[in-house]
């Protein structure tokens, strides 16, 4: 099982002993406590903890400053942070995550269910990071196939095409259809079809253009209804 380093942020000191031993009961998480603001951002800047959990309401620094501070700093910037708070109120929910917060803990909670809890959380955190890099890459290869499509238009007939279109191609239909993206990997995998098609000779003319057409109108979509989207 996969190590993890989890950076914790209270001011109580009886909260901190709490969840250093409620997240103890799982041997792959490592807990560093600190009380304050100041020495969160130093240890942070330092060991690079796979997870934040942060209380909101602190004396001196609170919560969503210690958030914004991270974000000012090239080493923690991406760092994910989940708030803990007694305020659950749906409005404050919505603060604390439109503030940037991967997600939000409610106190009280189970000390047996924290570490359970924790793991789940991180793991939404990781895979929506994993979706989003996929979604960067979505319109990276759709800039890169608009070009290829310009360099058929401007050459009707040619039976050359251009370098890096069909490996990319390939890729993307297997890729897409990983993130269950149906509709991206088919159309990917039907220009794939076309350019083998021509390849050997029997490919009806302008098939690779028409469908590299369908491919694009597809991956718009996509770019248009990121994931989880409804």
């Amino acid at each position: 099982m996969m190590s993890l380093r989890i950076l914790h942020i209270d001011d109580d000191p009886d909260i901190r002993d709490i969840v250093e031993f409620s997240l103890a009961q799982d041997p792959a998480l490592t807990v560093t406590s600190c009380a304050n603001g100041r020495e969160a951002l130093a240890i942070a800047a330092e060991w690079a903890p796979d997870l934040i959990l942060c209380d909101v309401r602190m004396p001196g620094m609170d919560g969503p400053t210690i958030l914004a501070r991270l974000r000012e700093c090239s080493k923690t910037a991406k760092a994910a942070l989940i708030f803990m708070t007694g305020l659950t109120a749906p409005h404050e929910l919505r603060r604390l995550t439109a503030l940037g917060a991967a997600a939000v803990i409610a106190k009280p909670f189970d000390p047996m269910k924290l570490a359970d809890m924790v793991r789940t959380k991180l793991y939404a955190i990781r895979l929506d990071a994993v979706r989003y890099a996929f979604a960067e890459r979505i319109r990276a290869d759709a800039t890169m196939l608009e070009q290829y499509r310009k360099l058929l238009h401007d050459n009707p007939g040619s039976t050359v095409l251009p370098d890096g279109l069909e490996p990319c191609v390939h890729k993307l239909s297997g890729a897409a259809g990983v993130f269950n993206l149906e509709a991206v990997s088919s159309a990917a995998s039907t220009v794939e079809i076309a350019i083998i098609d021509q390849r050997a000779g029997h490919g009806a003319i302008g098939a690779i253009e028409a469908n590299l057409e369908i491919l694009l109108e597809c991956m718009a979509k996509a770019d248009e209804h990121p994931f989880g989207a409804h």
